[in-house]
Parts: structure tokens; C-alpha cells; sequence
């Protein structure tokens, strides 16, 4: 009797199911998980070099060592290539699950969709500094994890200056500059034309970037009468430090005091390794109050960030290690790999940081509004100028009209 053809298609049919089922049983994707294991996952992290690298390996290594199933992949990416970096990698699908910015740069970040938010903001927020919290918040939500803090202070050298000999006015330091006799010596440096520094000048009176919550995008309060007059006694002391702007940028300034040819100098925690090295007996402190005022002039407070990308096909592992490195324990590896101060109050070892921590009661986060990315060249410019001798309200004016500029 004929088999049917119906018989005889069903059993092909039936055939390869089983077929199937039995190679699909022994195959396994590449990373896939055992019944009862946790999915393998790496998660590639874009940092910089010189310290934030190897901070990001040893918390690899200590996050995979409780999450056995994440392994965590350094990628060389600087801070001040990440932004326009992801843009690119990010869509294209070959970049990182989380990456390091600046905090300055959030509303760009947020705009452009290249970033997610803080998955647990609430147990993160009870523990950041206030100026980090306010650095990762945009427009009410917040984003990231903060991974450091820093500004800038008064470096000065005790071979040259003793401590009680520091400025804690702008007026005397103007005189200290003026009086100072030792030669082949400067008796103070920075980088004028850098508007990371140059921005103190215009802090007087409360005046603030974008107004007290750095969110006013109709004002910059760069051309006020506050920030006029407080340019104006920038570019007073060009008489006394006969120096153009351009050859007095910031790796000049860092190099004359490294040298030991400097008696003062405005930077950051990140040079502290580095005048230790060079064999230098520092000290920090804050920085002098503006003429009028009676505490230490604002200073720009930074915020180290650390965002889960938007892009990423690991968003829950991202966010989980992103609150990993802001832990206690994390916090001070940081600290003692990069002598940066913590993003929460927690101790360090670090002998230097009391001068910073006192300085960032008195700074404000760099706003991240996107009109600030057109600040920097425009405030730069400026600066320059202004220390080289130009009218101080025409340039402040003319910087105030290219960061509100709409094109």
C-alpha cells in the first residue's frame, strides 16, 4: 500500500523540527549563558590616560570580582574628545557603554540623544557633593555618574614665598607682584588667556555665567558692569607682568613653576603629582577674594562625569558599574591614583586637598546649557585681548553677542 502524501510530508516536516532542535541544543552563541548562568557581558569604557586609565582597570577588576559575568574593556578616549567622539562611534554602533565627559557639555549630550539617565538617581544623590549633583542635573533630570570634583587654587612655592607671605586679597597680590625683587623669577603666573581662569575676574558681587543657576540663555552676565570692572583689574596687572598673552598660556605657566621659577601659580589637583616631582616644597591654597569682597573669589567647579551611552546593548551593567565607581571605596582609589577630590564626601590621603575642598565652597559648576559650548573660544579670545590691551567692554560685549548668537 502507497504511503500517502500527506504522510510523507508530515514526516520531513517532523524530521527536520528534530533536526533542528537537536544542533540548536548543541550550539551556543558566542558570550550566551548557560541554563542558570548570568549572560556574558564586557562593557567598553572610553577614559583618558595618565591615572583615569588605570583608576578604570583596578575597578574593573574589583567590579568583575562580585559580577563574574561583566568583564569591563579600557579604550583610550581623552575627556575632551569623548563628546564629538560618540557622536560618531555612537550611531555607527562601535562605541562605548559608558564614557568620561565633562559635566560642562550635558546639555549638548542630552540634546543630541547620546546619553541615558542616572538609572537610581535617589541612592546616588545621597552621596554627591551639592556642586556635582547640581553638575549632573539637566532640566530637572539627571544624568550620569559623577566620578570626581576639582577646581583650581593657589599653588605657591615655599623656596620662594612663605605661607604667611600668600595674598589673600587680589590688591595684595598686585602689591606682592609689584615688590618682588628676585631675579630671573616671576612672582605669580597663569594663564591669561584661558577662560577657565580668567572667568574669576567676573565673579564680583554674585555675578555669575548664565546667571545664579547657570540656566539664563538670553544673558550671559559676561558684559555686565560687575564683570567690566573686574576685567579691568585683570588687565591692570599686565603692567607689572609685562608678559603677552601668548606666551603665557597654560603649559608656560605649568612650566615655570615646575621649574621652580615661579612663586605662585593658579591650577588644578591634577598638577600636584607633578610639582611633587619636580621636587618642589608646595602649598594650596584659596584663591585671593576680589577687590570688595571679603571670601575667596568664585572659581569654576568642575565635575568629572561619567555617562551610560545611549547606544549601549548593556544599559543595565553600564549603569550598575557607573555607580559602582561613585562607592566610598572607589571614590578614594580615584583620589589616590589621580589626586582629584571625591564627587562625595568621603576622606582622602591626599595633604594637598584641604586648600582645594576650602576652594570649592566658593566655586560654581561650569554651566552645561549648550550656548556654553560656544564660551570657551569666545571667553579665550577675549581674555587674550583684554590682557593684551584691549577696550575691555567692546571685547566683552562682542563675547557676550557669539555665545547668544543663534548660527
Amino acid at each position: 500500500m502507497k504511503t500517502k502524501p500527506y504522510f510523507t510530508a508530515t514526516a520531513v516536516l517532523l524530521t527536520l523540527a528534530f533536526a533542528t532542535a537537536v544542533l540548536g541544543s548543541c550550539t551556543k552563541k558566542e558570550g550566551e549563558a548557560k541554563p542558570g548562568e548570568a549572560e556574558k557581558v564586557e562593557l567598553t569604557v572610553w577614559e583618558s590616560t595618565n591615572g583615569p586609565d588605570e583608576f578604570i582597570r583596578q575597578a574593573g577588576k574589583a567590579y568583575t570580582e562580585t559580577h563574574p559575568n561583566v568583564t569591563i574593556k579600557f579604550v583610550n578616549v581623552e575627556l575632551g574628545d569623548s563628546v564629538n567622539q560618540i557622536a560618531l562611534d555612537g550611531p555607527a554602533g562601535v562605541g562605548p557603554d559608558l564614557f568620561a565627559a565633562p559635566h560642562d557639555r550635558l546639555g549638548e549630550l542630552v540634546t543630541n540623544g547620546h546619553i541615558l539617565p542616572t538609572a537610581n538617581p535617589g541612592s546616588i544623590n545621597d552621596k554627591l557633593l551639592g556642586a556635582c549633583r547640581t553638575a549632573a542635573t539637566y532640566n530637572g533630570v539627571q544624568y550620569g555618574y559623577p566620578v570626581s570634583a576639582e577646581t583650581y587654587a593657589l599653588f605657591y612655592n615655599k623656596a620662594l614665598i612663605s605661607e604667611s607671605e600668600v595674598p589673600k586679597t587680589w590688591d595684595d597680590m598686585f602689591t606682592y607682584i609689584k615688590n618682588f625683587k628676585v631675579p630671573g623669577k616671576y612672582p605669580f603666573v597663569m594663564d591669561v588667556g584661558n577662560a577657565y581662569y580668567s572667568i574669576l575676574f567676573t565673579t564680583t558681587g554674585g555675578n555669575r555665567l548664565f546667571g545664579p543657576s547657570g540656566t539664563d540663555t538670553k544673558n550671559t552676565n559676561l558684559n555686565s558692569e560687575a564683570a567690566v570692572t573686574g576685567m579691568r583689574f585683570f588687565q591692570s596687572m599686565r603692567q607689572i607682568i609685562n608678559i603677552p598673552a601668548a606666551d603665557i598660556n597654560t603649559s608656560v605657566a605649568d612650566g615655570a613653576f615646575q621649574a621652580g621659577n615661579a612663586a605662585m601659580h593658579i591650577s588644578g589637583p591634577w598638577n600636584v603629582m607633578n610639582f611633587i616631582n619636580a621636587g618642589l616644597d608646595i602649598g594650596v591654597a584659596p584663591l585671593p577674594s576680589l577687590p570688595g569682597e571679603s571670601v575667596p573669589a568664585a572659581s569654576f567647579s568642575g565635575t568629572r562625569m561619567m555617562f551610560v551611552s545611549a547606544y549601549s546593548d548593556h544599559s543595565d551593567e553600564a549603569n550598575d558599574f557607573g555607580a559602582f565607581l561613585v562607592s566610598p571605596g572607589m571614590q578614594q582609589l580615584r583620589a589616590g591614583i589621580t589626586n582629584t577630590l571625591p564627587a562625595i564626601d568621603t576622606p582622602t590621603d591626599n595633604p594637598y586637598a584641604a586648600g582645594f575642598v576650602e576652594q570649592l565652597k566658593y566655586a560654581f559648576p561650569m554651566p552645561s546649557i549648550p550656548p556654553m559650548s560656544k564660551f570657551w573660544d569666545a571667553m579665550n579670545a577675549a581674555s587674550a585681548n583684554i590682557w593684551n590691551g584691549a577696550d575691555v567692554k567692546a571685547e566683552l560685549d562682542a563675547c557676550n553677542a557669539v555665545i547668544l548668537s543663534t548660527n
